[in-house]
């Protein structure tokens, strides 16, 4: 627990999003490879066990510098708490002193814990050294504001994360048939990629046509450059006995990472609420769930997953818009 009489870090952050998500934010090894750590810095996701006594060790990098972080999880109360001993770590997940030269604590014990109203979630991350010297705890107090700017970036890059989700799956049916989809994911070469398809199948684009990030309400999105505004935020295409193409850009720039494997699911949307979770049960049945089925903040009931074969799948309902 949190000792309340030891002087620390507190930093507490809204987000316009519901706890739940933001709670799968930390839950997930694709997210947090996304979005946490620093400006300017990418990372490696190792290993990724989130439950007590499960570890998160992975590498941050920018252009020379190279470090290995660690997570130790104590206690994890969905969707309202999540306890850990933070470090740094070598490459085989052992803790190890810090690579900056100063005395700094080993292991850092964090709370973060989430609370809604209205759909907007508050964020509050406490923590504190454990075990550590008084050098060490000196030195920790006097570089606190330094790491207030740290988390402020890092939660920067959250709220983005979070944004950019919602932005990329908020697309409005007009209809409730049933249909399937093949959709895909390109890091920057979604229009390209669709003109092509166009050319070889023949159809025009439909739905509403093509829409961009930028086209998004700007009070709704993250900070985009000129060039992201350009990017696709989704567009769909007919292609053979009506099938659909769909597609995003998942731009790095954004958070994202586009490999072979998780670029491209089968997204299916059933007519009904109760037929999507019949879908999705039996579906995700030995799988890998992503994210667990849900009345999502863009407006759907949503969940996605790969299945024990590997195939990734993504289930979404959502009520005609009149």
């Amino acid at each position: 627990m949190i000792d309340q009489t030891t002087p620390g870090l507190k930093i507490v952050r809204h987000f316009n999003a519901p706890k739940q998500v933001v709670f799968e934010a930390f839950s997930q090894a694709e997210a947090m490879g996304e979005w946490w750590g620093p400006k300017g810095m990418s990372l490696t996701v190792k290993t990724f066990e989130f439950s007590p006594g499960g570890s998160f060790h992975y590498n941050m990098q920018n252009g020379d510098q190279s470090m290995w972080g660690l997570f130790k999880y104590v206690k994890i109360s969905p969707y309202d708490l999540i306890e850990f001993i933070s470090s740094f770590s070598d490459e085989k997940g052992n803790v190890c002193t810090s690579p900056f030269p100063m005395d700094f604590p080993l292991e850092i014990f964090n709370q973060i814990a989430l609370t809604e109203e209205n759909g907007r979630t508050t964020l509050t991350l406490q923590g504190h050294p454990i075990n550590a010297t008084a050098e060490q705890e000196t030195t920790y107090n006097n570089i606190k504001e330094n790491m207030q700017d740290g988390f402020a970036g890092t939660f920067d890059k959250l709220d983005s994360y979070l944004s950019s989700r919602a932005a990329l799956k908020n697309e409005l049916r007009t209809d409730s048939t049933a249909r399937v989809s093949s959709y895909l994911n390109f890091n920057g070469k979604t229009e390209e990629a669709f003109n092509f398809y166009r050319s070889v199948f023949g159809t025009e684009f439909s739905g509403r046509g093509i829409q961009r990030l930028g086209d998004f309400p700007h009070e709704a999105q993250p900070p985009l450059s000129d060039g992201d505004k350009k990017l696709i935020l989704f567009i769909q295409l007919p292609i053979t006995g009506g099938h659909l193409l769909m597609g995003t850009d998942a731009p790095e720039s954004m958070g994202f990472k586009v490999v072979g494997g998780n670029n491209m699911h089968i997204h299916v949307e059933p007519e009904t609420r109760a037929e999507t979770k019949r879908l999705y049960d039996a579906l995700s049945e030995g799988g890998v769930v992503e994210m667990e089925l849900q009345d999502a903040f863009w407006g759907a009931y949503y969940g996605n997953f790969t299945d024990k074969y590997g195939i990734n799948w993504m289930l979404s309902f959502k009520e005609t818009q009149n």
